[in-house]
């Protein structure tokens, strides 16, 4: 089967937090394929990549880059697929200056852009994107949604009497 998402790192440094979206795109049935490629290191490769990957069949790009923060927008003005970067943590602004270069992209080259290393809520952000136009695919993310509120509703915290410690007084200790 094509992969259908493309997960980009400007550098290796990324690849075990770019895992994340791997991981999840797994759970929901979405190939993908995984590529280290720096905009700046190798200009010439990206160029290529992103010109053949729909004949690989991939529709959406997640971008995973740190300080300078090129990667997505490098690739977003190579294609019209969808592209979504996600600012990596590190260098001496924490990946704030990561944020800023993805997301302030000039009109015309969009590129959406999630938290600051959140490749997890990129990877379901490129699924849903995907789920606009796969009926099974959208099934599949509705039931991972409703685990995630069933998880959350079963947690011991949230049920009839809550956890120890917490009566009617604990709010007031608070």
């Amino acid at each position: 089967m094509p992969s259908r998402v493309a997960l980009i790192c400007g550098s290796r440094s990324d690849l075990d937090a770019l895992q994340e979206a791997a991981t999840l795109l797994d759970e929901l049935g979405v190939e993908h394929e995984v590529r280290v490629i720096s905009a700046h290191r190798a200009p010439e490769l990206l160029e290529r990549y992103v010109a053949e990957a729909p004949m690989r069949g991939v529709r959406v790009f997640v971008c995973a880059a740190g300080l300078a923060a090129h990667l997505a927008g490098a690739v977003a003005a190579r294609t019209a697929s969808p592209v979504i970067g996600v600012p990596m943590p590190g260098g001496p602004g924490g990946g704030l200056d990561a944020l800023l270069s993805t997301v302030q992209m000039p009109s015309g080259v969009p590129v959406a852009t999630v938290g600051v290393g959140m490749t997890r809520n990129a990877g379901l952000l490129a699924a849903q994107i995907l789920a606009v136009s796969d009926q099974a695919l959208a099934a599949r993310i509705a039931t991972f949604r409703a685990g995630q509120t069933r998880r959350i509703e079963e947690d011991p915290t949230n049920q009839a009497g809550g956890p120890p410690g917490a009566g009617a007084g604990a709010a007031a200790d608070a």
